[in-house]
């Protein structure tokens, strides 16, 4: 594989080298009376030595296999593609003071064309520099705090972000934006929304499902939503904001507790489960969609528990679970199980003699449901009433990515003395993560 044509091996090099051309050259194949021009550019290190990638005019990159047949011709020539962010758009300095933390993912990611796929690069800086829209909503203060994609995320980076969001507040931010891969945004939301108590001003964790250099990329709306919502928006609360629909047009804003990506790849994922979204924008333009929240009060104190015990474990539930499983985790020393139990909060006879011995060695057991909507109910059935019998904690509509991140932080910021007093912390509703009991529960 050649250095100067990154990717390319074998057919595909042959014919770029008989045709003189180089990376960054415009070129026209024809191939089956079909005509292709555009921008010649590296590709994926793994793929075939068949083909060649070029990136149309429209902004879309194509393939374009090689037979004998097919005619290259070098059209112009170009240079190698190579990001060039723009200069800072100039300040506003009595506009209000917003940080921008990244941390990765998508909303900060370019074209790795050592593989095809995308990487965390850009730098809070960039984000700023390539949408100058910000200059007219807010003065940026930009930090990078880590590049990383969000699968890679840990408790002990919730900490640290936690702490990089105390210390923009204190430093009299009226608002912070968080940029975060989508995957595992929802449990940082969590994890932030806990950690970060007696909030006085927003606090807006943002992604993007498509990246910046993609024709149909939301970075930039999401990003513009969540820093016009960071500067001005009423409330103070942890929130996630990326687009409500496929278009444009709004972009909402989803308690930290209460959201679930739903799709993997529709720019509209994430979705509040068992509650109303806090608020919209459309046009810069703010609307707040329920009464019950906390408001904005620069004035009150912020209370920073950033501290999570990783040794808790998250359980789905299925047909044929071995119990064996929970006894693994009682041996290697966890400190707490959340059960994600099927229908009202149940799971399977056999592992009841399991759960019993994860609570007889101190192990704090909770329950939650792997429905979408509703609550769990465990006097319903007798398979509940005997695991409330044997001490699991029915934890109401909580979702089960938000129990196991607040199972963590209880264990880790709290440290309670027994299971009793877990109990009660669980069962405090800290941040939106429980939902008042109603006589029905609407589906979207």
């Amino acid at each position: 594989m050649s250095e100067e044509f990154p990717g390319y091996k074998g057919t595909a090099l042959k014919a770029l080298k008989s045709a003189g051309a180089e990376i960054g050259d415009i070129i026209r194949i024809v191939k089956d009376e079909n005509t292709y021009e555009g921008l010649l550019i590296p590709r994926s290190e793994y793929g075939d030595d068949k083909h060649i990638v070029v990136k149309l005019k429209s902004g879309y990159n194509v393939g374009i296999r090689i037979t004998s047949t097919t005619r290259i011709e070098k059209v112009g020539a170009g240079v190698k593609p190579a990001f060039v962010p723009p200069p800072l758009p100039k300040r506003k300095p009595d506009l209000p003071k917003v940080a921008i933390i990244s941390t990765g993912g998508t909303i900060a990611s370019r074209v790795d064309y050592r593989t095809g796929g995308v990487r965390p690069a850009l730098s809070a800086s960039d984000l700023y520099s390539v949408v100058p829209e910000l200059s007219e909503i807010a003065t940026i203060d930009a930090e990078i705090l880590f590049s990383l994609f969000s699968e890679d995320m840990t408790p002990r980076h919730w900490s640290e972000i936690a702490k990089a969001v105390a210390k923009h507040i204190e430093g009299g931010a009226s608002g912070v934006v968080v940029a975060h891969g989508t995957d595992t945004m929802a449990y940082t939301s969590a994890a932030l929304s806990f950690a970060l108590q007696s909030l006085p001003v927003p606090v807006i964790m943002v992604g993007s499902q498509r990246s910046a250099d993609r024709p149909s990329s939301d970075a930039a709306t999401n990003l513009t939503g969540a820093v016009a919502a960071a500067a001005r928006a009423p409330f103070a609360e942890v929130v996630l904001a990326m687009h409500e629909t496929v278009s444009d047009k709004f972009i909402v804003f989803h308690r930290g507790t209460k959201v679930r990506k739903c799709h993997t790849s529709r720019r509209d994922t994430f979705k509040s489960v068992n509650a109303m979204p806090l608020a919209k924008m459309e046009d810069e333009q703010i609307t707040m969609l329920t009464e019950n929240y906390r408001r904005r009060d620069p004035t009150r104190k912020l209370d920073l528990k950033p501290d999570f015990d990783e040794a808790v474990a998250l359980v789905k539930f299925h047909p044929g679970l071995n119990p064996k499983i929970i006894e693994w985790y009682i041996h290697e020393g966890y400190r707490g199980i959340i059960l994600e139990g099927s229908g009202l909060g149940h799971i399977s006879k056999y592992c009841l003699s399991a759960i019993r011995k994860a609570v007889e060695n101190n192990m704090v057991v909770a329950m939650t449901s792997q429905c979408i909507w509703g609550r769990v109910n465990m006097n319903v059935y007798y398979r509940g009433r005997d695991l409330l019998e044997i001490g699991v904690i029915p934890l109401e509509d909580m979702l089960p990515e938000t129990a196991l991140v607040k199972l963590m932080w209880v264990l880790g910021s709290f440290k309670p003395r027994d299971l009793n007093e877990a109990r009660g912390f669980m069962l405090t509703n800290f941040a939106g993560e429980i939902g008042p009991r109603s006589a029905s529960t609407k589906s979207p």
